[in-house]
Order: C-alpha cells, then structure tokens, then sequence
C-alpha cells in the first residue's frame, strides 16, 4: 500500500479506545477515535476512511444503527462489530441491516484482531484494484474501438494521397531517374507515412546535410552517400511499435532503450541489399556512435568513425532535440546549438561541431536575406515557365516537386487537380522572375 490505511475506532468507554490504539500502534495505520455514533458520522464526513471498529452498545446510537449507515454512504469502508455482550439480536441486526464484514468479541485477541484487520483490509483492497481494473479495461476497450475506427478512415484518406501523390512521381519521373539521391528523397518521404508528423525529420536533417555539403564543397560522391544516410537514417525505427516512435529517448524504458540502441544496425541491414547504398549504410549504422567512445552500436572513437557519420550525429540531434525526440521538451534552435556546443569534444566530433554551428548562423542571416527573392502562391496563381524555390511536399511530407523545378503547363494542371481532391490549399514558393538561379 502506498499510503497507509485509516481506521476509526468507535466506543463510548475511553479506556477501550486507548487499549484498540495500544494494540494497533505498531501497524502503520492513521488511527482516528470516535466516543459516539454521532461523532463518527461526523469523522466519516471529513475523513476517507477505510475500516471503521464500532463497539456493539453505546448511548444514542447502537453499533448496529451506526454500521448500517455507514454501509449505505460509504459503502467501500470495511465494517468490524466489537461486542462484550452475549446479545445475539444486536449481532443479528447488524449483521443484516449494515453488513459487517466480521464481528469480534470483547475481551479479544490482541493477535486476533489484527489478523481479522489486516484481513479485512487486504480484501478492501483486493476489491478496490478488480474495480479499478475493470474500469480501465473497459476504457481500453472503448478507446482501442476509438482508435480502430480512426486509423481504418486515416488508412482510407492516406491511399487517396498517396494515389494522387504517385500521379506526380510519374509526372516527375524522368528528373527522378537523373538522381538516385532525389529517389532516395521519396523513398525517406514515403517512409513518413508511417511516422507521426511531429516525428518526420528526414527532410530537415537532408536539408543541412545538403547545406553542409554545399558550403564545404564535399566532393559529389561522397555528398551523395551522405545524403542518401541523412534521408534514410531513420529507417530502422520502422520496426518501433506506435507508442515508442511517439515517445522522447529520455522517456524510454529498459527494454526500449534496447530496441532503440539496434535501430541504427536495422537500418544498415536492410540497406545491404543495395550496392549504390553500402557506404550510406555504414554512415546510418554509426551515426549514434559518440566522440568520446561512449555511443553504439560498436562503440568507436574519435577518428575510428566514419565523418559522415560524426557530422550526421551532430545534425540528427538539432533536429530532433527541436522535435522535442531526444528529451521531452523541445529545445529552440538557440538552445540546440548551445547544447552541441557544450558537448563538443564529448559527443560530438568538436571541429565538425564548429563548422556546423557556423554554417547554422550563415544559413539564418542568409534565409532573411532570401525572403524577398521569393513569392509564395496558390496554384491557380502559377504560370508556366515559372522556377520551385522551395521543394514542394504534400502535408504527408511527401516529395511532389523539387527545388529548382521549371513549371510547366501540364505540371500545374497537375498540381490544380491535387489541391481540389485533397481540399487543401497548397502554397508553392516561387523565385521572383529576376531571381531565377538555373533551372533543373
């Protein structure tokens, strides 16, 4: 029991009360004393209590009366008949009219009674957890209908998307085959579809990653690889059960941290398969290992791990300790930053922390400066000829166009038709005309 349980003694002779109170003093219960059925009412009123001992004859109200009260406003309270008289009436009465659980007989066993006390209140409590219990289940039972119905009718609106959606990757097709990066983008936001929205990170993360190949100028190879880990680094989180991907890493318990220490080994074995993947993969298998030795699944140090994997770490993280995924409040982007930079030489590879830290203020004061090179419209706005500044995503997440792409008639059109099926407004951000970089 996490809290003791009350008793209230009940019997007009104090020396009685002060010889229950000496034989109960060593259990751990609140004891509270009545010397008359009227007090004790009173005590019930502003007392939960959960076993009241009445003594059989009092002045007033009788033991029998007083515990058939009781029975009837407080009916969880366990109820114990003390009697020193041979009245088998007023044993009788009481026993119909307030249901005592037992009786005891003055004088008693000390040892007695407290065994028919522990007694009682093992069965309150056994009863009190079958009630509680059974209305949890019930619950249960209610929200799982709850829950079934919702996901059957997400399952029903989610095919439509992604029907519609697979008639833009046909459109898109040809610019997809010229990257197997931008397929690899797809694939990640399709994986989405089985990720709640608040724990869809990929594209962020692909977006730095991307960012910091451009500012370094990482050989294209190599930013290929990288790329391809940062859409898909994710993957082996698949196998999670829903509770668990909802859940923040500081939240998990044993056996889950277990299982989320193997995601990144789940991710890279099922990317064996594929030879344009072997060096992504490795990448994803290691992008939770740590500076100082201390990360998994192997374990390694310093140099010893891969820097694509040592850079992917530092931007997993910004990411996802905004997404409130790696302790349950969600940082800012001030206090992500602050909190990699405090963990440089630690967790993180600290040189690569301070070129991305840098290019994270870069990018800020870049994106400012940006804002007024780009419009936003709605499709029955768009006009052909007219250039993607930003890729374009369905609320799935789900990659429609991207960044760069010329419009064209038949795009657009396209692009019309989904909005009305959906019956979401989708906002498409266009470079100004005088601003258009080289088109994809």
């Amino acid at each position: 029991m996490n809290m003791p349980a009350t008793l209230l003694l009940v019997d007009d002779e104090p020396n009685v009360l002060r010889s229950l109170r000496r034989v109960l003093r060593r259990d751990s219960y609140r004891i509270l004393t009545s010397e008359s059925a009227a007090a004790a009412l009173a005590t019930l009123e502003e007392n939960e209590v959960d076993l009241i001992i009445s003594d059989v004859r009092m002045p007033g109200m009788d033991g029998a009366s007083l515990l058939s009260k009781v029975r009837a406003r407080w009916p969880q309270c366990m109820r114990i008949l003390l009697t020193g008289y041979p009245d088998l009436g007023a044993t009788i009465n009481a026993i119909n009219h307030g249901e005592i659980h037992r009786y005891v007989a003055k004088p008693w066993s000390d040892a007695e009674l407290q065994i028919v006390i522990r007694q009682s209140l093992d069965f309150q409590f056994a009863d009190r957890d079958r009630a509680r219990l059974e209305s949890l289940t019930r619950q249960q039972n209610q929200q799982l209908m709850a829950w079934a119905a919702e996901l059957e009718q997400r399952v029903k609106e989610r095919t439509a998307r992604l029907e519609a959606t697979a008639q833009l990757l046909e459109q898109a097709h040809a610019e997809l085959e010229r990257s197997f990066v931008t397929a690899t983008e797809v694939f990640s936001s399709l994986i989405h579809q089985r990720l709640p929205k608040s724990r869809r990170t990929n594209q962020e993360v692909l977006g730095l990653v991307r960012a910091f190949c451009s500012a370094k100028e990482i050989a294209k190879d190599s930013a290929q690889d990288i790329e391809m880990a940062a859409a898909l680094y994710n993957l082996g989180r698949l196998t999670w059960r829903d509770g668990m991907i909802a859940l923040a890493v500081d939240q998990l318990k044993k056996d889950d941290r277990v299982r989320y220490q193997q995601y990144p080994g789940i991710g890279e074995n099922l990317l064996m398969g594929l030879d344009p993947a072997q060096k992504a993969s490795l990448s994803i298998r290691h992008h939770q290992e740590r500076w100082d030795g201390a990360g998994f699944p192997d374990g390694l140090k310093e140099g010893a791990i891969p820097w694509e994997a040592r850079l992917l770490k530092i931007i997993v993280d910004y990411v996802e300790l905004q997404r409130g995924m790696v302790i349950a409040r969600q940082l800012t982007s001030e206090e992500a930053l602050s909190l990699i930079a405090g963990n440089a030489g630690r967790v993180y590879d600290p040189d690569l922390c301070a070129q991305f830290i840098d290019l994270v203020e870069a990018m800020d004061e870049q994106k400012r400066s940006e804002d007024a090179s780009v419009v936003s419209l709605a499709p029955h706005a768009l006009i052909p000829g007219m250039v993607l500044a930003q890729p374009l995503y369905t609320d799935d997440d789900v990659l429609m166009l991207r960044e760069g792409t010329l419009l064209t008639e038949k795009l657009i059109d396209r692009l019309r038709e989904f909005e009305q099926s959906e019956g979401n407004s989708l906002v498409v951000h266009i470079w100004k005309p005088e601003q258009n970089p080289s088109v994809c």
